[in-house]
């Protein structure tokens, strides 16, 4: 597969048409789960690799104040960040930075970030300071990825008051599933109380094993509970995948015939059939 690019391995099968154009207003997708270490900034980077290599404009907003996501696509210098947009009123448009990937952009953030909990509670609008940062953007991007914190505090549920559907990444091991079912509660209250067009887009198996019967149990588990809401691609445990973040690149970059590469190169083109097969908001029904 040398010979190949990564928009030759992303559009292996046509997309459905997405009817009459209309005016550009970017698809916010919270990536989030409450537990860490699922695979939830690797996803987040590289699925935004794979949609911009598809010729799609995209933005990373790193709203995780270890900043793993500004790092793993090579932005580590700059002025200002997420934290002086989000407390300090700045503007969103002035902290983007462009990345090596053409049509990804990230919003980086930095440690001040995570005095951001404790400063958003006596503001009365504190639950909505993201999506209101974002609107002046929206309209310069088809998808805007946010990779949220590992837990449920109030930079999570600003970005799941700001998001159209949330993805989550999911563990492929006992207590990954566990945590599903408050991840599940969360949402609805959010959904309830903040924002009514919240959704689930589809759950994604990270670090999966097929020689690990627990791995197999657990992704069948999670296919026969949440159906279709679940991705076809599973994305496995890889070396190269892991290596990556290190040289400040996404795996499709740094190594685009690895099998975490091709995976998410596989996912992006089935998030895209996806949002073109049925009306957006119905996803994940």
């Amino acid at each position: 597969m040398s010979d190949h690019n990564i928009a030759d391995l992303i559009v292996t099968e046509p997309l459905v048409s997405e009817g009459p154009a209309r005016a550009r207003r970017a698809r916010t997708i919270a990536v989030a789960n409450q537990k860490g270490g699922v695979g939830k900034t690797t996803t987040a980077i590289n699925l935004a690799t794979g949609l911009a290599a598809c010729g799609k404009s995209v933005l990373v907003v790193d709203l995780d104040p270890q900043g793993n996501a500004s790092t793993g696509l090579g932005v580590s210098e700059y002025k200002t960040d997420v934290y002086d947009a989000l407390i300090g009123g700045g503007c969103l448009g002035d902290i983007i930075c462009a990345t090596e990937v053409p049509g990804l952009d990230v919003a980086p953030a930095s440690a001040d970030l995570a005095g951001a909990e404790i400063e958003l509670i006596d503001i009365p609008n504190r639950v909505s300071m993201l999506r209101e940062m974002l609107s002046p953007v929206l309209g310069k991007y088809d998808y805007v990825l946010i990779d949220c914190p590992p837990a449920l505090g109030l930079l999570t549920i600003n970005a799941l008051v700001a998001a159209d559907s949330v993805l989550v990444p999911l563990q492929c091991e006992y207590f990954a599933l566990e945590g599903m079912s408050r991840l599940m509660r969360s949402i609805e209250r959010i959904r309830r109380a903040y924002n009514e067009r919240l959704d689930i887009h589809g759950i994604v198996l990270t670090m999966h094993d097929s020689r690990n019967n627990l791995c197999c149990s657990v992704e069948a588990d999670v296919r026969a509970y949440f159906r279709d809401r679940v991705y076809r691609t599973v994305i496995p445990r890889n070396v190269r995948l892991s290596e990556a973040p290190s040289f400040g690149k996404p795996a499709l970059v740094y190594d685009l015939n690895c099998a975490g590469a091709q995976a998410y190169a596989r996912l992006a083109a089935e998030l895209l059939r996806r949002e073109g097969a049925v009306p957006i908001g119905e996803a994940a029904e």
